[in-house]
Protein backbone atom coordinates (compact mmCIF):
# COMPACT_ATOMS: atom_id res chain seq x y z
CA UNK A 1 0.00 0.00 0.00
CA UNK A 2 1.18 3.30 -1.07
CA UNK A 3 0.04 6.50 1.02
CA UNK A 4 -0.41 9.88 -0.28
CA UNK A 5 -2.10 12.96 0.72
CA UNK A 6 -5.89 13.50 0.33
CA UNK A 7 -5.17 16.65 -1.66
CA UNK A 8 -4.42 14.20 -4.51
CA UNK A 9 -8.03 13.46 -5.37
CA UNK A 10 -9.82 16.05 -7.32
CA UNK A 11 -12.88 14.68 -7.11
CA UNK A 12 -13.49 14.02 -3.82
CA UNK A 13 -11.59 17.23 -3.06
CA UNK A 14 -14.28 18.89 -4.94
CA UNK A 15 -16.74 17.21 -2.61
CA UNK A 16 -15.33 17.86 0.37
CA UNK A 17 -15.40 21.30 -0.54
CA UNK A 18 -18.68 21.16 -0.70
CA UNK A 19 -19.70 19.62 1.98
CA UNK A 20 -16.92 20.32 4.04
CA UNK A 21 -19.00 23.35 5.76
CA UNK A 22 -22.08 21.07 6.54
CA UNK A 23 -20.50 18.86 9.50
CA UNK A 24 -21.99 22.02 11.73
CA UNK A 25 -25.42 21.87 13.39
CA UNK A 26 -27.18 23.61 10.65
CA UNK A 27 -26.76 23.70 6.89
CA UNK A 28 -25.24 26.58 5.38
CA UNK A 29 -26.72 28.41 2.36
CA UNK A 30 -24.42 27.74 -0.71
CA UNK A 31 -24.50 30.61 -3.16
CA UNK A 32 -24.63 29.68 -7.05
CA UNK A 33 -21.39 31.82 -7.62
CA UNK A 34 -19.67 29.75 -5.29
CA UNK A 35 -20.86 26.62 -7.15
CA UNK A 36 -19.96 27.83 -10.65
CA UNK A 37 -16.36 25.82 -11.24
CA UNK A 38 -17.96 22.61 -9.24
CA UNK A 39 -19.42 19.75 -11.67
CA UNK A 40 -23.30 19.61 -11.73
CA UNK A 41 -23.40 16.57 -10.56
CA UNK A 42 -21.83 17.59 -6.84
CA UNK A 43 -24.13 20.47 -7.24
CA UNK A 44 -26.81 18.19 -7.50
CA UNK A 45 -25.33 16.43 -4.21
CA UNK A 46 -25.03 19.08 -2.39
CA UNK A 47 -28.55 20.05 -3.02
CA UNK A 48 -30.08 16.68 -2.01
CA UNK A 49 -27.76 16.58 1.10
CA UNK A 50 -28.71 20.39 2.18
CA UNK A 51 -32.27 18.40 1.35
CA UNK A 52 -32.47 15.99 3.60
CA UNK A 53 -30.54 17.53 6.39
CA UNK A 54 -33.58 19.92 6.45
CA UNK A 55 -36.30 18.53 6.09
CA UNK A 56 -36.09 14.74 6.94
CA UNK A 57 -38.93 13.66 9.73
CA UNK A 58 -35.67 13.12 11.85
CA UNK A 59 -32.50 14.74 12.44
CA UNK A 60 -29.76 13.70 10.54
CA UNK A 61 -26.51 13.45 11.52
CA UNK A 62 -23.87 14.92 8.96
CA UNK A 63 -21.76 11.47 10.06
CA UNK A 64 -23.80 9.25 9.28
CA UNK A 65 -25.02 10.91 6.00
CA UNK A 66 -21.38 11.33 4.32
CA UNK A 67 -19.23 9.10 6.22
CA UNK A 68 -21.75 5.86 6.06
CA UNK A 69 -24.06 7.21 3.55
CA UNK A 70 -22.78 9.42 0.63
CA UNK A 71 -19.13 7.94 0.33
CA UNK A 72 -19.58 4.16 0.54
CA UNK A 73 -22.74 4.18 -1.45
CA UNK A 74 -20.29 6.17 -4.20
CA UNK A 75 -17.52 3.72 -3.41
CA UNK A 76 -19.53 0.68 -4.03
CA UNK A 77 -20.17 1.98 -8.04
CA UNK A 78 -16.61 2.14 -8.25
CA UNK A 79 -15.08 -1.93 -7.48
CA UNK A 80 -15.53 -4.49 -4.19
CA UNK A 81 -12.39 -2.56 -2.29
CA UNK A 82 -12.37 0.54 -2.46
CA UNK A 83 -13.41 1.34 0.86
CA UNK A 84 -13.51 4.02 3.56
CA UNK A 85 -12.32 3.78 6.89
CA UNK A 86 -13.71 5.57 10.00
CA UNK A 87 -11.20 6.76 12.12
CA UNK A 88 -10.92 3.60 14.60
CA UNK A 89 -10.93 1.13 11.37
CA UNK A 90 -7.94 3.37 9.69
CA UNK A 91 -6.36 3.36 13.34
CA UNK A 92 -6.83 -0.70 13.65
CA UNK A 93 -5.36 -1.38 10.35
CA UNK A 94 -2.21 0.70 11.03
CA UNK A 95 -2.07 -1.09 14.18
CA UNK A 96 -1.95 -4.14 12.05
CA UNK A 97 0.81 -3.35 9.94
CA UNK A 98 3.07 -2.37 12.66
CA UNK A 99 2.77 -5.65 14.18
CA UNK A 100 2.64 -4.56 17.68
CA UNK A 101 0.29 -2.71 20.04
CA UNK A 102 0.09 -3.01 24.07
CA UNK A 103 -1.78 -5.78 25.61
CA UNK A 104 -2.23 -9.12 27.15
CA UNK A 105 -1.33 -11.06 24.48
CA UNK A 106 -4.60 -13.34 23.58
CA UNK A 107 -6.72 -14.32 20.73
CA UNK A 108 -10.22 -14.26 21.85
CA UNK A 109 -13.57 -14.87 19.94
CA UNK A 110 -17.12 -14.79 20.30
CA UNK A 111 -19.48 -18.07 21.64
CA UNK A 112 -22.68 -17.84 23.38
CA UNK A 113 -22.86 -14.50 23.43
CA UNK A 114 -19.47 -14.17 25.48
CA UNK A 115 -16.27 -13.64 24.37
CA UNK A 116 -13.83 -16.65 25.62
CA UNK A 117 -10.55 -17.17 25.64
CA UNK A 118 -9.25 -18.85 22.11
CA UNK A 119 -5.54 -18.85 23.22
CA UNK A 120 -3.30 -16.98 24.81
CA UNK A 121 -0.16 -16.35 22.85
CA UNK A 122 3.02 -18.15 24.04
CA UNK A 123 5.30 -16.49 26.31
CA UNK A 124 2.64 -13.43 26.56
CA UNK A 125 1.63 -11.72 29.85
CA UNK A 126 -1.77 -13.94 29.21
CA UNK A 127 -0.53 -17.16 29.51
CA UNK A 128 2.16 -16.39 32.35
CA UNK A 129 -0.68 -15.21 34.26
CA UNK A 130 -2.42 -18.55 33.97
CA UNK A 131 -5.58 -17.32 31.43
CA UNK A 132 -6.33 -20.73 29.34
CA UNK A 133 -8.62 -21.36 26.36
CA UNK A 134 -11.75 -21.61 27.08
CA UNK A 135 -11.96 -19.15 29.83
CA UNK A 136 -14.82 -16.88 29.51
CA UNK A 137 -14.29 -13.43 30.26
CA UNK A 138 -16.53 -12.11 33.04
CA UNK A 139 -15.20 -8.57 33.80
CA UNK A 140 -11.98 -6.49 32.91
CA UNK A 141 -11.23 -4.31 35.53
CA UNK A 142 -14.39 -3.29 36.92
CA UNK A 143 -16.22 -3.53 33.85
CA UNK A 144 -18.89 -6.13 33.68
CA UNK A 145 -18.26 -7.97 29.95
CA UNK A 146 -20.96 -10.67 30.03
CA UNK A 147 -22.78 -10.29 26.34
CA UNK A 148 -20.50 -7.26 25.49
CA UNK A 149 -19.46 -6.78 21.33
CA UNK A 150 -15.72 -8.42 21.30
CA UNK A 151 -14.83 -5.54 19.79
CA UNK A 152 -15.55 -3.63 23.17
CA UNK A 153 -13.65 -6.06 25.21
CA UNK A 154 -10.52 -5.58 23.30
CA UNK A 155 -10.40 -2.12 23.84
CA UNK A 156 -10.75 -2.82 27.09
CA UNK A 157 -7.70 -5.29 26.85
CA UNK A 158 -5.35 -3.23 25.36
CA UNK A 159 -3.03 -0.48 26.91
CA UNK A 160 -0.28 0.76 27.29
CA UNK A 161 3.00 -1.13 28.01
CA UNK A 162 3.00 -2.12 32.03
CA UNK A 163 0.01 -1.28 32.80
CA UNK A 164 -1.75 -3.35 35.12
CA UNK A 165 -5.34 -4.87 34.60
CA UNK A 166 -7.49 -7.37 36.11
CA UNK A 167 -9.43 -10.23 34.05
CA UNK A 168 -12.45 -12.01 35.87
CA UNK A 169 -13.14 -15.47 34.46
CA UNK A 170 -15.25 -18.35 34.47
CA UNK A 171 -13.97 -22.03 33.59
CA UNK A 172 -15.80 -25.03 34.05
CA UNK A 173 -14.75 -26.69 36.81
CA UNK A 174 -13.41 -24.32 39.03
CA UNK A 175 -15.40 -22.84 42.52
CA UNK A 176 -16.16 -19.57 41.74
CA UNK A 177 -14.62 -16.98 39.42
CA UNK A 178 -11.03 -16.78 38.78
CA UNK A 179 -9.28 -13.48 39.24
CA UNK A 180 -6.05 -12.90 37.43
CA UNK A 181 -4.01 -9.65 37.34
CA UNK A 182 -1.68 -9.15 34.21
CA UNK A 183 0.44 -6.22 33.41
CA UNK A 184 0.27 -5.27 29.54
CA UNK A 185 3.29 -5.11 27.61
CA UNK A 186 4.10 -4.62 23.96
CA UNK A 187 3.06 -7.54 21.94
CA UNK A 188 4.59 -8.32 18.72
CA UNK A 189 2.03 -11.66 17.29
CA UNK A 190 3.71 -14.16 14.60
CA UNK A 191 1.74 -14.29 11.87
CA UNK A 192 4.40 -16.91 10.05
CA UNK A 193 4.47 -20.85 11.50
CA UNK A 194 7.46 -22.92 10.79
CA UNK A 195 8.47 -26.96 11.35
CA UNK A 196 9.39 -29.33 9.89
CA UNK A 197 6.62 -31.69 8.41
CA UNK A 198 9.15 -34.61 7.35
CA UNK A 199 12.63 -35.57 7.25
CA UNK A 200 14.80 -32.67 5.26
CA UNK A 201 11.45 -30.93 4.25
CA UNK A 202 10.23 -27.64 5.83
CA UNK A 203 7.17 -25.67 6.20
CA UNK A 204 6.07 -21.82 6.20
CA UNK A 205 2.71 -20.90 6.75
CA UNK A 206 1.75 -17.45 6.22
CA UNK A 207 -1.22 -16.02 7.55
CA UNK A 208 -1.39 -12.77 6.03
CA UNK A 209 0.62 -10.02 5.34
CA UNK A 210 -0.86 -7.56 7.36
CA UNK A 211 2.28 -6.62 9.42
CA UNK A 212 5.81 -5.29 8.35
CA UNK A 213 7.26 -7.82 10.10
CA UNK A 214 6.65 -10.63 7.56
CA UNK A 215 9.47 -10.77 5.86
CA UNK A 216 11.73 -11.24 9.13
CA UNK A 217 9.58 -13.70 10.59
CA UNK A 218 10.09 -15.80 7.31
CA UNK A 219 13.85 -14.65 7.63
CA UNK A 220 14.02 -15.84 10.71
CA UNK A 221 11.99 -19.26 10.06
CA UNK A 222 14.46 -20.23 6.83
CA UNK A 223 17.88 -19.56 9.38
CA UNK A 224 16.11 -21.39 12.09
CA UNK A 225 15.69 -24.44 9.60
CA UNK A 226 19.27 -23.75 8.29
CA UNK A 227 18.36 -23.67 4.38
CA UNK A 228 21.29 -25.65 3.55
CA UNK A 229 19.21 -28.84 5.34
CA UNK A 230 16.39 -28.42 3.60
CA UNK A 231 15.71 -30.64 0.64
CA UNK A 232 12.28 -29.34 -0.32
CA UNK A 233 9.79 -26.00 1.57
CA UNK A 234 6.42 -26.21 1.69
CA UNK A 235 5.22 -22.75 1.61
CA UNK A 236 1.06 -22.60 2.67
CA UNK A 237 -0.56 -19.31 1.53
CA UNK A 238 -4.14 -20.93 1.90
CA UNK A 239 -5.91 -18.74 3.61
CA UNK A 240 -4.07 -15.42 3.04
CA UNK A 241 -6.11 -12.42 2.38
CA UNK A 242 -3.24 -10.49 1.39
CA UNK A 243 -1.58 -7.00 3.35
CA UNK A 244 1.60 -5.20 2.12
CA UNK A 245 2.79 -5.61 -1.01
CA UNK A 246 6.24 -5.09 0.14
CA UNK A 247 6.09 -7.75 2.45
CA UNK A 248 4.93 -10.26 -0.66
CA UNK A 249 7.84 -8.78 -2.71
CA UNK A 250 10.82 -9.53 0.19
CA UNK A 251 8.97 -13.05 1.09
CA UNK A 252 10.00 -13.49 -3.28
CA UNK A 253 13.04 -12.39 -2.94
CA UNK A 254 14.26 -15.62 -1.11
CA UNK A 255 13.93 -18.07 -4.05
CA UNK A 256 14.43 -15.61 -6.99
CA UNK A 257 17.42 -14.57 -8.49
CA UNK A 258 18.44 -11.16 -8.14
CA UNK A 259 17.02 -8.53 -10.39
CA UNK A 260 13.83 -11.05 -11.61
CA UNK A 261 10.49 -9.21 -11.70
CA UNK A 262 8.13 -10.04 -8.85
CA UNK A 263 5.01 -7.75 -9.59
CA UNK A 264 4.47 -4.88 -11.61
CA UNK A 265 1.55 -2.24 -11.78
CA UNK A 266 -0.05 0.53 -13.65
CA UNK A 267 -2.96 2.05 -13.65
CA UNK A 268 -4.89 5.25 -15.46
CA UNK A 269 -3.25 8.26 -13.12
CA UNK A 270 -0.47 5.41 -12.35
CA UNK A 271 2.92 5.14 -14.19
CA UNK A 272 4.01 1.84 -14.31
CA UNK A 273 6.29 0.36 -11.33
CA UNK A 274 8.23 -2.57 -11.33
CA UNK A 275 9.08 -4.50 -8.17
CA UNK A 276 12.70 -7.01 -8.51
CA UNK A 277 14.10 -9.15 -6.21
CA UNK A 278 16.67 -6.71 -4.59
CA UNK A 279 19.14 -9.71 -3.21
CA UNK A 280 18.33 -12.71 -4.48
CA UNK A 281 18.60 -16.57 -2.69
CA UNK A 282 21.19 -16.48 -0.96
CA UNK A 283 22.12 -20.23 -0.55
CA UNK A 284 21.40 -23.06 -2.95
CA UNK A 285 18.42 -23.11 -3.72
CA UNK A 286 15.70 -26.07 -3.26
CA UNK A 287 12.13 -27.46 -4.39
CA UNK A 288 9.63 -25.29 -3.49
CA UNK A 289 5.83 -26.66 -3.50
CA UNK A 290 3.55 -23.05 -2.23
CA UNK A 291 0.01 -24.10 -1.47
CA UNK A 292 -2.89 -21.97 -2.28
CA UNK A 293 -7.14 -22.18 -2.11
CA UNK A 294 -9.32 -19.47 -3.30
CA UNK A 295 -9.22 -17.27 -0.36
CA UNK A 296 -5.63 -16.57 -1.05
CA UNK A 297 -5.33 -13.01 -2.23
CA UNK A 298 -3.63 -9.82 -2.95
CA UNK A 299 -0.14 -10.14 -1.76
CA UNK A 300 -0.61 -13.80 -1.54
CA UNK A 301 -0.87 -13.77 -4.94
CA UNK A 302 1.66 -11.51 -5.75
CA UNK A 303 4.11 -14.50 -4.44
CA UNK A 304 2.26 -17.49 -5.81
CA UNK A 305 2.13 -16.02 -9.20
CA UNK A 306 6.05 -14.20 -9.04
CA UNK A 307 7.32 -17.93 -8.16
CA UNK A 308 5.18 -19.79 -10.86
CA UNK A 309 6.00 -17.23 -13.72
CA UNK A 310 9.65 -17.54 -13.12
CA UNK A 311 8.71 -21.56 -12.79
CA UNK A 312 10.31 -21.36 -9.47
CA UNK A 313 7.61 -23.01 -7.15
CA UNK A 314 5.27 -26.14 -8.35
CA UNK A 315 1.59 -24.00 -6.69
CA UNK A 316 -0.81 -26.83 -6.08
CA UNK A 317 -4.27 -26.45 -4.86
CA UNK A 318 -6.95 -24.55 -5.52
CA UNK A 319 -7.42 -21.45 -8.40
CA UNK A 320 -6.94 -18.26 -5.78
CA UNK A 321 -9.38 -15.24 -5.30
CA UNK A 322 -7.92 -12.77 -7.90
CA UNK A 323 -7.53 -9.64 -5.88
CA UNK A 324 -5.21 -7.42 -8.36
CA UNK A 325 -6.31 -4.23 -7.55
CA UNK A 326 -3.48 -1.20 -5.93
CA UNK A 327 -4.99 0.31 -2.94
CA UNK A 328 -3.82 3.52 -2.36
CA UNK A 329 -4.33 4.96 1.27
CA UNK A 330 -5.91 8.37 1.21
CA UNK A 331 -6.25 9.95 4.99
CA UNK A 332 -8.80 12.35 6.05
CA UNK A 333 -9.58 14.72 8.28
CA UNK A 334 -10.63 13.41 12.00
CA UNK A 335 -8.02 10.26 11.36
CA UNK A 336 -10.21 8.48 8.79
CA UNK A 337 -9.13 7.27 5.46
CA UNK A 338 -10.01 6.49 2.17
CA UNK A 339 -8.56 3.02 0.48
CA UNK A 340 -8.73 3.45 -3.16
CA UNK A 341 -8.05 1.44 -6.51
CA UNK A 342 -5.16 3.27 -8.30
CA UNK A 343 -3.85 0.60 -10.61
CA UNK A 344 -3.86 -3.12 -11.37
CA UNK A 345 -0.91 -5.91 -10.60
CA UNK A 346 0.68 -7.98 -13.40
CA UNK A 347 2.87 -10.94 -12.85
CA UNK A 348 6.03 -11.34 -14.16
CA UNK A 349 4.75 -12.80 -17.29
CA UNK A 350 2.52 -9.56 -17.38
CA UNK A 351 -0.79 -11.24 -16.67
CA UNK A 352 -3.69 -9.64 -14.61
CA UNK A 353 -3.99 -10.80 -11.21
CA UNK A 354 -7.57 -9.31 -10.67
CA UNK A 355 -10.81 -11.44 -11.15
CA UNK A 356 -13.96 -9.80 -13.60
CA UNK A 357 -15.86 -8.06 -11.37
CA UNK A 358 -18.11 -6.72 -13.65
CA UNK A 359 -20.74 -9.44 -14.35
CA UNK A 360 -22.92 -9.94 -11.32
CA UNK A 361 -23.03 -8.72 -7.57
CA UNK A 362 -20.43 -8.18 -5.18
CA UNK A 363 -22.09 -11.46 -3.00
CA UNK A 364 -21.44 -13.64 -6.49
CA UNK A 365 -17.63 -11.87 -6.43
CA UNK A 366 -17.26 -12.63 -3.23
CA UNK A 367 -18.63 -16.04 -2.76
CA UNK A 368 -18.89 -17.60 -6.63
CA UNK A 369 -15.59 -18.02 -7.42
CA UNK A 370 -15.01 -19.90 -10.54
CA UNK A 371 -13.02 -22.93 -11.07
CA UNK A 372 -11.40 -23.25 -14.70
CA UNK A 373 -12.28 -20.10 -16.54
CA UNK A 374 -9.41 -19.70 -18.98
CA UNK A 375 -9.43 -16.01 -20.36
CA UNK A 376 -7.99 -16.65 -23.87
CA UNK A 377 -7.63 -12.97 -24.08
CA UNK A 378 -4.74 -13.00 -21.52
CA UNK A 379 -2.55 -15.74 -22.36
CA UNK A 380 1.62 -15.42 -20.96
CA UNK A 381 3.93 -18.18 -21.03
CA UNK A 382 6.09 -19.25 -18.19
CA UNK A 383 10.05 -18.57 -18.02
CA UNK A 384 10.35 -22.07 -19.29
CA UNK A 385 7.07 -21.85 -21.84
CA UNK A 386 4.44 -22.93 -19.84
CA UNK A 387 0.89 -21.51 -20.76
CA UNK A 388 -0.58 -19.35 -18.13
CA UNK A 389 -4.00 -17.51 -18.17
CA UNK A 390 -4.35 -14.62 -16.44
CA UNK A 391 -7.40 -12.22 -15.19
CA UNK A 392 -9.02 -14.86 -12.84
CA UNK A 393 -6.37 -15.65 -10.09
CA UNK A 394 -3.87 -17.89 -9.85
CA UNK A 395 -4.40 -21.09 -11.42
CA UNK A 396 -2.68 -24.07 -9.86
CA UNK A 397 0.11 -26.38 -11.70
CA UNK A 398 -1.89 -29.47 -9.78
CA UNK A 399 -5.50 -29.15 -8.20
CA UNK A 400 -6.14 -30.16 -4.90
CA UNK A 401 -9.75 -30.24 -3.91
CA UNK A 402 -10.48 -30.47 -0.51
CA UNK A 403 -13.29 -32.84 0.94
CA UNK A 404 -16.08 -30.60 2.44
CA UNK A 405 -17.70 -31.07 5.61
CA UNK A 406 -20.62 -33.27 5.40
CA UNK A 407 -23.79 -32.31 7.22
CA UNK A 408 -22.94 -34.32 10.67
CA UNK A 409 -19.67 -32.21 10.89
CA UNK A 410 -20.89 -28.91 9.99
CA UNK A 411 -23.55 -29.13 12.97
CA UNK A 412 -20.90 -30.06 15.30
CA UNK A 413 -18.62 -27.36 14.05
CA UNK A 414 -21.65 -24.73 14.06
CA UNK A 415 -22.52 -25.84 17.59
CA UNK A 416 -18.75 -25.92 19.03
CA UNK A 417 -19.17 -28.75 20.52
CA UNK A 418 -15.71 -29.70 20.56
CA UNK A 419 -14.47 -26.49 21.85
CA UNK A 420 -16.68 -27.04 24.57
CA UNK A 421 -15.74 -30.51 25.22
CA UNK A 422 -11.99 -28.83 25.67
CA UNK A 423 -13.35 -27.28 28.80
CA UNK A 424 -15.46 -30.15 30.12
CA UNK A 425 -12.51 -32.62 29.42
CA UNK A 426 -10.12 -30.41 31.40
CA UNK A 427 -12.45 -29.58 34.34
CA UNK A 428 -11.78 -32.73 35.63
CA UNK A 429 -8.20 -33.75 34.32
CA UNK A 430 -4.64 -31.85 34.73
CA UNK A 431 -3.77 -30.03 31.62
CA UNK A 432 -0.96 -31.96 30.38
CA UNK A 433 -1.01 -34.61 27.64
CA UNK A 434 2.12 -36.13 25.81
CA UNK A 435 2.63 -34.57 22.12
CA UNK A 436 1.40 -38.10 20.49
CA UNK A 437 -1.51 -38.27 22.53
CA UNK A 438 -4.83 -39.73 20.94
CA UNK A 439 -8.08 -40.22 22.31
CA UNK A 440 -9.24 -43.96 23.05
CA UNK A 441 -12.67 -45.15 23.32
CA UNK A 442 -13.14 -44.25 26.36
CA UNK A 443 -12.94 -40.67 25.10
CA UNK A 444 -14.85 -40.74 22.03
CA UNK A 445 -17.28 -42.01 24.56
CA UNK A 446 -17.44 -39.60 27.09
CA UNK A 447 -17.52 -37.10 24.21
CA UNK A 448 -20.63 -38.92 22.61
CA UNK A 449 -22.62 -38.11 26.03
CA UNK A 450 -21.28 -34.58 25.75
CA UNK A 451 -22.48 -33.95 22.63
CA UNK A 452 -25.90 -35.20 23.85
CA UNK A 453 -26.14 -33.01 26.42
CA UNK A 454 -24.75 -30.18 24.82
CA UNK A 455 -28.20 -31.00 22.67
CA UNK A 456 -26.42 -31.73 19.39
CA UNK A 457 -28.82 -33.94 17.26
CA UNK A 458 -27.41 -36.78 15.43
CA UNK A 459 -27.98 -40.59 15.03
CA UNK A 460 -25.76 -44.16 16.09
CA UNK A 461 -24.85 -44.32 12.41
CA UNK A 462 -23.79 -41.08 11.62
CA UNK A 463 -21.47 -40.83 15.14
CA UNK A 464 -19.73 -44.34 13.91
CA UNK A 465 -19.49 -43.19 10.29
CA UNK A 466 -17.46 -39.84 11.18
CA UNK A 467 -15.48 -41.70 14.27
CA UNK A 468 -12.56 -40.72 12.48
CA UNK A 469 -13.27 -37.13 12.59
CA UNK A 470 -14.51 -36.75 15.65
CA UNK A 471 -10.78 -38.38 17.25
CA UNK A 472 -8.85 -36.04 15.20
CA UNK A 473 -10.80 -32.88 15.98
CA UNK A 474 -10.62 -33.87 19.71
CA UNK A 475 -6.92 -34.50 19.38
CA UNK A 476 -6.28 -31.61 18.17
CA UNK A 477 -8.54 -29.72 20.53
CA UNK A 478 -6.73 -30.99 23.49
CA UNK A 479 -3.43 -31.11 22.53
CA UNK A 480 -3.87 -27.11 21.61
CA UNK A 481 -5.24 -26.72 25.40
CA UNK A 482 -2.35 -28.88 26.89
CA UNK A 483 0.93 -28.33 25.03
CA UNK A 484 -0.31 -25.22 23.13
CA UNK A 485 -1.92 -24.12 19.94
CA UNK A 486 1.76 -24.11 17.49
CA UNK A 487 2.25 -27.90 18.97
CA UNK A 488 -1.03 -28.74 18.16
CA UNK A 489 -1.22 -27.06 14.71
CA UNK A 490 2.41 -28.58 13.60
CA UNK A 491 0.81 -32.06 15.07
CA UNK A 492 -2.20 -31.01 12.33
CA UNK A 493 -0.05 -30.14 9.67
CA UNK A 494 1.97 -33.35 9.67
CA UNK A 495 -0.91 -35.45 8.71
CA UNK A 496 -3.18 -32.61 6.82
CA UNK A 497 -3.80 -34.04 3.36
CA UNK A 498 -3.01 -31.29 1.37
CA UNK A 499 0.12 -31.58 2.99
CA UNK A 500 1.00 -34.40 2.69
CA UNK A 501 0.19 -34.26 -0.95
CA UNK A 502 3.21 -31.17 -1.42
CA UNK A 503 5.59 -32.95 -0.08
CA UNK A 504 4.64 -35.95 -2.73
CA UNK A 505 5.03 -33.35 -5.53
CA UNK A 506 8.50 -32.47 -4.16
CA UNK A 507 9.83 -34.02 -7.68
CA UNK A 508 7.84 -32.06 -9.73
CA UNK A 509 9.00 -28.80 -7.99
CA UNK A 510 12.42 -30.50 -8.54
CA UNK A 511 11.78 -31.20 -12.16
CA UNK A 512 11.42 -27.39 -12.82
CA UNK A 513 13.73 -26.31 -10.80
CA UNK A 514 16.51 -28.30 -12.82
CA UNK A 515 15.30 -26.97 -15.78
CA UNK A 516 15.75 -23.53 -15.14
CA UNK A 517 19.20 -24.07 -13.89
CA UNK A 518 20.18 -25.47 -17.03
CA UNK A 519 18.19 -22.33 -18.73
CA UNK A 520 19.92 -20.35 -17.03
CA UNK A 521 23.16 -22.03 -17.12
CA UNK A 522 22.63 -22.10 -21.33
CA UNK A 523 22.04 -18.33 -21.17
CA UNK A 524 25.28 -17.42 -19.84
CA UNK A 525 27.34 -19.63 -21.81
CA UNK A 526 27.77 -22.36 -18.92
CA UNK A 527 25.94 -24.86 -21.73
CA UNK A 528 26.09 -24.98 -24.89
Amino acid sequence: MKSKSFAGVALTIALCGIVGGYFGPTVPRTSAAELSDVPDSLKTFSKVFAAVESNFADKVSSETAIYHGAIPGMLRNLDPHCTFLDPKEYSDMQQKQRGNYGGVGMEVNSDKNNVVVARPFHGSPAERAGLRRGDVIVKVDDKNTLGMEITKVTELLKGPRGTPVQVTVQREGAKGLLNFSVKRDQITPSLVDSFWVAPGYAYIRILSFESLTINADVTAALRRFDEKKIKGLVLDLRGNPGGLVNQAVDVSDHFLAKGQKVVSHHGRAEEERVFVAKNGRQTEPYPVVVLVDRNSASASEIVAGALQDHDRAWILGETTFGKGLVQAQFPLNEGAALLLTIAHYYTPSGRLIQRDYSKGSFFDYYYQNKEGIKNEKDVKTTDLGRTMYGGGGITPDEKFKRTPYNQFQRRFLIARVIFHYGSHYFASHPLQLPKEWAPDEAVIADFRQFALKEGVPFIAEEFNANKDWIANQIQQELLARAIGKEAADQSAMVFDPEVKQAVASMPKATDLLNKVQRAMAARQGGVQ
